[in-house]
């Protein structure tokens, strides 16, 4: 029979997910400071963490969690998704070691609910008009996402890039006319590239990862909604040690090169 904390575990983390195996092997200083926090050398294996991740923290945590498994001697799961679906998750009981969010405010509801203490941020991002390579409808501006005649994707405002969304079309005086809301930035992003919308607003991060599909267009107004991401082991966490490792990572130099290649800024 299956434990209910399996069961939830299942029901949790049947969408988008990446599970890495996090073996032993050689690493920089920094590399070995964090296997040392994480058990490395010791009979036992390192225990496995899941980490529960903002959806546009895809591609560098994938990478992260590649270069992490040096310094491990374990399995990790991934988690990536809508931030504001994650913290619900974890404040319903999801089993969880780490939450990266894409916002203060969605990392505030876990701490509030006890789920989370000390936080730390580790990157900022901005938003980014994304089009279809070659920007077929010749879109110019944020202007144009006012326009009933252009096919405009947008963040649901209850996730951080719908929050960010808001508050730069408010600077810019702009009421925006999305023909779809959707539920994380991946998903946002995905219309673009399929042709599907003339263009969306996601984060400048996303337009990076995906050049054979996107291009993106700068507008000033974006420096009105940069978003945080904090980090934080979960006070669930079944494993905190290396929980408190893979949060060492990401803020280490080797961490950090990863996301600012990704396209992120330093917080």
């Amino acid at each position: 029979m299956i434990s209910p904390r399996r069961q939830t575990e299942v029901a949790v983390i049947a969408g988008s997910m990446v599970v890495l195996l996090l073996g032993s092997a050689c690493g920089s200083d920094a590399g070995t400071s964090v296997a040392r926090r994480a058990g490395e050398g010791s009979s036992a294996p390192a225990a496995p963490i899941t980490v529960f991740a903002a959806a546009s923290l895809t591609e560098p945590f994938t990478q992260i969690g590649l270069d992490f498994r040096a310094t491990s001697g374990g399995a990790g799961t991934f988690n990536f998704g809508a931030s504001s679906t994650l913290a619900t998750q974890i404040n319903s009981g999801a089993p969880a070691d780490v939450f990266a969010a894409a916002s203060p405010a969605t990392m505030k509801t876990v701490v509030d609910a006890g789920g989370a203490g000390a936080t730390v941020t580790f990157a900022s991002n901005t938003l980014q008009i994304a089009v279809p390579k070659g920007n077929p409808a010749q879109i110019t501006g944020l202007a144009d996402l006012a326009d009933e005649s252009k096919k405009i994707a947008i963040c649901a405002p209850q996730v951080p890039c719908g929050a960010a969304a808001e508050k730069v079309f408010a600077a810019a005086k702009i009421t925006p006319k999305p023909d779809t809301l959707e539920q994380d930035v991946k998903a946002t992003l995905a219309k673009v590239a399929a042709d599907e919308v003339d263009a969306a607003l996601v984060y400048k991060t996303d337009v990076i990862g995906a050049p054979d599909d996107v291009d993106g267009l700068d507008f000033p107004e974006s420096s009105q909604a940069a978003n945080q991401y904090p980090i934080a082991t979960l006070t669930g966490s079944q494993a905190p040690a290396v929980s408190q490792a893979f949060v060492d990572y990401v803020l280490s130099p080797e961490g950090q090169a990863v996301l600012t290649k990704a396209g992120f800024a330093q917080p």
